[in-house]
């Protein structure tokens, strides 16, 4: 009997574990523009041969929101980017110049909000992980809004030649 309930508590600490966790907080995304993956099964999921993220237009087209791009280079700032990434210049974190021109904002939106499930997924995540020693990007829990300022403040500094 003391054996089942040894092997029973084993069994439900992974899923006692999981609870209390507070949800990372977005608002919903264009259906349209947004494959439907569950971010929960990502980790179990294997690297898929090619993006979901990646398929369209470059962030960089369109016009650069001011406000956002101001809200976004506070963020890099604040949130701690910069330990990692800059202009110009490979860190820790892969070089951002030009990130806008060879990504599209739906891939640039979920690798700074999902970055562990992106590099187990996403094959361009994966190969840039490798790149920078296997270090994994961590997961600030930006919002979608503070995402998409970001991108915007990328879009602006990718425009300043």
């Amino acid at each position: 009997m003391n054996r089942f309930l040894a092997v029973l508590l084993l069994l439900a600490l992974p899923i006692m574990a999981g609870c209390g966790q507070k949800p990372a907080e977005t608002t919903p995304a264009e259906p349209a523009a947004t494959p439907a993956v569950d971010t929960a099964a990502a980790p179990a999921a294997q690297l898929l041969e090619k993006s979901l993220y990646d398929e369209g237009p470059r962030a960089a087209e369109g016009a650069v929101d001011a406000a956002m791009a101001a809200a976004g280079e506070k963020l890099f700032a604040t949130k701690g980017c910069i330990a990692c990434h800059t202009y110009g210049k490979k860190m820790t974190g892969p070089d951002l110049k030009g990130v806008t021109h060879r990504r599209t904002a739906l891939w640039l939106e979920h690798q700074i909000m999902h970055p562990e499930v992106m590099t187990k997924t996403d094959p361009i995540a994966h190969a840039l992980m490798a790149e920078s020693n296997n270090v994994q990007m961590l997961n600030l829990h930006l919002t979608q809004p503070e995402a998409r300022s970001l991108i915007e403040y990328f879009k602006k500094l990718d425009r300043a030649k």
